[in-house]
């Protein structure tokens, strides 16, 4: 029997295997970003499409975290390529952050606009412009949270795609988010986002347990009762909310782990419910799921 990798082996070679498949990065915004304090890479979000062998159809855009100071890499390509492995086109995006001076809604901005720019080049990928998806993770599940709740805060007056083509993603995978900028906010989090002393009608703008609202797409939702940086109450609060206003989701709380539990190359549960349930969707087809849940 072969020895198990280690997850920092299994990460590093997943993410390897992924920039293989991936095209250069895109500008979010060709003719540059708005707000933008620069022109370094910094300043130019971008995303970085990852191609299957075998496409869909179906796409998703991967929104990673780092607490809006950073991008945390074992959240990036290596998620691409587990999703291209089940037929999905994915796009890896890389926003503005907080520790370059970008406050919100700038980092929704640039998610906005991604959005608008995969479907509305839906043709050019292959993809259905109607099966674009999102995942989000930590800080980036936040951003995800925003982009569901208040897309209309990411329009940029005099864009190209503003008002033309929809951001809004057609399901939500939101993984061991930060939710609330009010209750057990994540202090680094929160300070990237919104400066030092932001207003409470700013707190609760953000906030995204707050911001639910009818007709929203479905969303899965996990989380681990153990995480000690983003408490469990964040995923809580948010389920609480869809529930309220019927809009349709997946809740799973996971007794064991810390955050960021569940990379590549863990083998954690979540991978087989979350693939159950997005054959429930029609993102993935049933070959691919078979077995996966019990």
């Amino acid at each position: 029997m072969k020895r198990p990798l280690t997850i920092l082996a299994a990460l590093l070679l997943a993410s390897m295997a992924a920039l293989h498949g991936a095209d250069k990065p895109i500008p979010v915004w060709p003719a540059g970003a708005p707000g933008a304090l620069g022109n370094t890479e910094k300043d130019m979000p971008t995303i970085t499409p990852c191609l299957p062998v075998k496409p869909s159809g179906a796409a998703m855009l991967v929104i990673p975290g780092g607490s809006y100071g950073g991008i945390y890499p074992g959240q990036t390509e290596p998620f691409a390529l587990w999703l291209n492995e089940h037929g999905i086109t994915a796009f890896v995006l890389r926003y503005r952050l907080g520790g370059a001076g970008y406050r919100y809604p700038s980092q929704l901005q640039d998610a906005a606009e991604a959005m608008r720019q995969i479907r509305g080049n839906a043709s050019q990928w292959k993809i259905d412009p109607h099966r674009i998806g999102a995942m989000g993770f930590s800080a980036g599940g936040h951003l995800l949270s925003t982009l569901l709740n208040r897309p209309e805060d990411g329009n940029v007056p005099g864009s190209g795609t503003s008002g033309r083509v929809s951001s809004r993603p057609d399901i939500a995978i939101i993984c061991y988010p930060v939710i609330s900028m009010i209750a057990k906010p994540h202090p680094s989090s929160l300070r990237n986002l919104l400066g030092e002393a932001p207003s409470n009608d700013l707190l609760r703008q953000a906030s995204s347990e707050l911001q639910v609202r009818s007709g929203l797409p479905s969303v899965f939702l996990w989380h681990t009762s153990e995480d000690k940086l983003v408490p469990v109450e964040h995923t809580l609060l948010y389920a609480a909310a869809l529930r309220e206003h019927g809009v349709p989701h997946e809740l799973h709380i996971y007794q064991h782990g810390d955050h960021g539990t569940g990379l590549i190359g863990t083998g954690h549960p979540w991978f087989g419910d979350l693939l159950f349930w997005l054959r429930a969707q029609g993102f993935v087809a049933a070959d691919q799921t078979s077995g996966n849940r019990q």
